[in-house]
């Protein structure tokens, strides 16, 4: 897979993309990262990427024709089923696992980093496949939420992780949270592993997950258990 990050900060990505699972990914072949700096394809001798929004208003809009070619020059040139281009923006739909899973199937994701007001419209109009939202909040840029994008999705590819399995015993992969987990020493400051998880029953303990599992999205994430 290959993902393209367009951004006014490549700056921001170097570490996060060189760290942990996200660089052994890229060391291994199974995923490459691309940062394209939106700056470049500014106008002008201050490579100006924005302007003024029609109508008024504060702040400023990232321009359509500068991300139009920021775009053209990274978009593969594969079936338009193996590449799709996401806008990072505070007013698009809630990026969740299942957009994650979508995006992990594909060969090219380019994310075009949002910033300032907005982007123009008609950019996104011609050229945005998806646009999402990492919450009900405002950031100062979509790069975080890229990066929060990259890393849910480079997790789930073939091979990234050492067990397969690991992305299918979690949180939101069956509509609930994870379980609680428990590890060595056996008694912490008073508080003991549950005795299920001893026993070495191994129905008794995937009862015990299950069951916890639900009352742990009962009481933190109830809207996933309508669902």
């Amino acid at each position: 897979m290959k993902i393209s990050i367009i951004t006014l900060f490549p700056e921001m990505f170097k570490e996060v993309l060189e760290t942990s699972i996200l660089g052994r990914a890229q060391k291994k072949g199974l995923v490459e990262y691309e940062l394209i700096n939106l700056r470049d394809f500014g106008e002008g001798a201050h490579h100006t990427v924005d302007d003024k929004s029609f109508g008024g208003g504060v702040g400023m809009v990232l321009k359509a024709d500068v991300l139009a070619r920021a775009v053209k020059s990274v978009r593969s040139v594969k079936s338009v089923e193996s590449v799709m281009t996401v806008l990072t923006s505070a007013s698009g739909a809630k990026f969740d696992q299942e957009i994650a899973k979508k995006l992990s199937k594909l060969d090219h994701i380019v994310i075009v980093c949002g910033h300032y007001e907005g982007v123009d419209e008609r950019f996104v109009e011609k050229y945005v496949d998806e646009e999402v939202s990492i919450g009900d909040y405002v950031l100062t840029g979509g790069e975080i939420p890229a990066m929060v994008i990259v890393d849910s999705v480079t997790r789930l590819i073939k091979g990234v992780l050492e067990k397969d399995e690991a992305t299918q015993k979690e949180s939101f992969e069956n509509g609930l949270l994870e379980h609680p987990h428990y590890t060595r020493p056996q008694s912490f400051e008073g508080l003991e592993v549950p005795s299920t998880l001893l026993s070495g029953n191994h129905k008794e303990i995937e009862e015990w997950r299950m069951e916890k599992s639900v009352e742990k999205t009962k009481k933190v994430r109830p809207e996933l258990l309508k669902k």
